[in-house]
């Protein structure tokens, strides 16, 4: 079994307003169906069970973009999205937040019915992925979100997180069946990230000779050969720096976006009359759909498109994150009807950006791009979590009601 990667994320308090968790559902489902009609299923499986990927998709959403919340809102527009889309999409999200994570078998064996899967594979699938994570590996996490992806043709992607209340963290795991081979054999690809002290690891190389000694008890013989562990651990920072960002790649963007020259041309391949800031926006969606896996290194640049709900790097722009929904499902709705030019432009758009990025864009000043961000967010919009507090008696905002994603 290959386990895909995951990530290290600070736990974080708040909740994603209903004004945001709204648009979040129409653009998610929007690129998710992007995805779906140029490279099909098993490729959206395949994003989804990249960590970078991941993050970056929910920056482009507008999230926060390292807190753990990002995956609880994530998950949960796209099955908002694509659930009840999923007769027409063939792509089904099961599971969730506790007690909808209970609900995951149940859901699982609804699907094979519909499409005549081995459902009880599919609910052993769903188990196992999960006692891996939470049981195998006593790192101090205990899982409480387990959300199963699957396909009408039974390929699947787990995607899940678990909790360490004492280091402040949640951690995500991802998994995608084209890799199994065994749940017992070279579960995971690979890990990246500061050394946190000793831990016991029954799915660890060294850690055949206790395999071997457990599977005895109840006179078995393992069938394991072992490996480690990838992920991508996010730093404690809240707000969204340059470290964070490449700032050549975000500079691309900014020149198509805001220099005549390119913003012409741009539009042009989009076919829409569009202003620099929603071009901007699309970019990102652009690369988000297109993008291959080494583009998602500094997901953190993916917050440049519609900013986030706490501000960081820059309030939501409202304007432009409607504007930008409505290019993209313009585009999807042309497509259905034949007419693929416009939605063909996101994938010209994005190879306009990486041209822009290789022959002339430079370093950008990051101060300067968020300054400018902040500067002109009352005219397109810019909302926050921050502005839906209701003012006390005499004008003091009350503080907001904080609850763990």
């Amino acid at each position: 079994m290959k386990r895909s990667g995951f990530a290290d994320l600070p736990l974080h308090g708040g909740h994603v307003p209903a004004w945001l968790a709204e648009r979040m559902t129409k653009l998610g489902t929007a690129i998710a169906e992007s995805i779906l009609y140029h490279y099909g299923p098993s490729e959206l499986l395949s994003r989804l069970s990249d960590p970078f990927w991941f993050q970056a998709l929910g920056c482009v959403m507008g999230m926060d973009w390292h807190s753990s919340g990002i995956t609880t809102s994530v998950l949960g527009a796209l099955k908002r999205g694509l659930n009840p889309r999923a007769g027409e999409l063939g792509i089904y999200v099961c599971g969730g937040r506790g007690r909808h994570s209970r609900n995951t078998p149940d859901e699982l064996r609804a699907v094979a019915d519909t499409h005549s899967l081995d459902g009880e594979a599919l609910v052993r699938a769903s188990r196992l992925t999960a006692k891996i994570d939470n049981n195998a590996i006593a790192d101090g996490f205990q899982i409480y979100l387990h959300t199963f992806v699957v396909t009408a043709a039974g390929e699947w992607a787990v995607v899940q997180q678990g909790m360490n209340e004492r280091s402040g963290l949640a951690r995500r795991y991802h998994w995608h069946s084209p890799a199994v081979r065994d749940f017992t054999s070279q579960p995971h690809t690979a890990i990246v990230g500061e050394h946190q002290g000793t831990i016991m690891n029954l799915v660890d190389t060294q850690a055949e000779p206790a395999q071997r000694a457990m599977l005895e008890i109840v006179r078995e013989q393992p069938d394991a050969t072992l490996g480690e562990l990838r992920k991508l651990v996010a730093p404690a920072h809240h707000d969204v720096r340059a470290a964070d960002v490449d700032l050549k790649r975000l500079g691309a963007v900014l020149a198509t976006a805001y220099e005549r020259e390119f913003r012409d041309f741009a539009s042009l391949l989009l076919l829409e009359n569009l202003g620099p800031r929603t071009l901007q926006a699309l970019a990102l969606i652009a690369e988000v759909v297109h993008g291959t896996a080494t583009r998602f290194s500094d997901p953190a640049r993916f917050s440049f498109a519609l900013g986030g709900k706490d501000r960081h790097p820059f309030p939501v722009p409202l304007k432009t994150y409607d504007e930008s929904i409505s290019v993209l499902r313009r585009s999807l709705d042309a497509a259905k009807v034949g007419d693929t030019e416009k939605l063909g432009g996101f994938a010209r758009l994005d190879r306009f950006v990486r041209a822009v990025e290789q022959n002339c864009a430079t370093e950008v000043d990051f101060a300067g791009v968020v300054a400018h961000e902040n500067a002109i967010s009352r005219e397109l919009g810019g909302r926050s979590v921050f502005d839906d507090r209701k003012p006390r008696r005499g004008g003091t905002p009350e503080p907001r009601q904080m609850t763990l994603f």
